[in-house]
């Protein structure tokens, strides 16, 4: 989910937008949909990366749900698509959805948009980014630094200054 970290929620925008680059006005972003329309957004505009967000839990302000995680749970139960419509669910369906996902959420301070914002943003990302959700391949990263062997073996490079500064040292040496 490291692709979170590219992803953004613009205020007053619908949708949401990858983020490309930096300007010297604010940031380059593309539309997560069919169209792919890319915009300079301006550095007072309020962007949300979505790798920072996260739902707040009944077990203290320190505890929370990172969307990450929220969003992997929900793809474990739902798959690539919910079918919950949330923009005609009922209050009661989405906290039913959510206490599913995440069962300890602070139903006081996650109200029912931001519930629906979850989905919506999940459905978007799901459809137009599905490698967001492949796993990393650390197992392959393991099993290389297995077969490179031990590290005293492997041998170490002299830069070009230590290298001339041995060199004199061994002409000194010999006269």
């Amino acid at each position: 989910m490291k692709l979170l970290k590219e992803i953004a929620n613009i205020a007053g925008k619908p949708g949401l937008y990858r983020v490309l680059k930096p300007t010297r006005t604010g940031v380059i972003v593309e539309s997560l949909d069919e169209k792919r329309q890319r915009w300079v957004i301006n550095k007072t505009t309020r962007i949300s990366i979505l790798s920072d967000i996260s739902l707040y839990s009944e077990l203290g302000s320190d505890k929370t749900y990172a969307l990450r995680s929220v969003f992997t749970a929900i793809r474990k139960q739902h798959g690539p698509q919910v079918t919950l419509d949330p923009k005609i669910a009922t209050e009661d369906e989405l906290a039913e959805f959510l206490v599913k996902i995440a069962p300890k959420y602070d139903r006081e301070r996650v109200h029912t948009n931001d519930i629906r914002k979850v989905i919506a943003w999940y459905n978007i990302v799901s459809a137009h980014l599905p490698e967001a959700f492949d796993k990393p391949e650390r197992e392959t990263t393991k099993n290389l630094k297995k077969a490179a062997g031990p590290a005293d073996e492997t041998p170490v490079k002299k830069s070009r200054k230590s290298a001339a500064s041995s060199q004199e040292a061994e002409v000194t040496s010999n006269e």
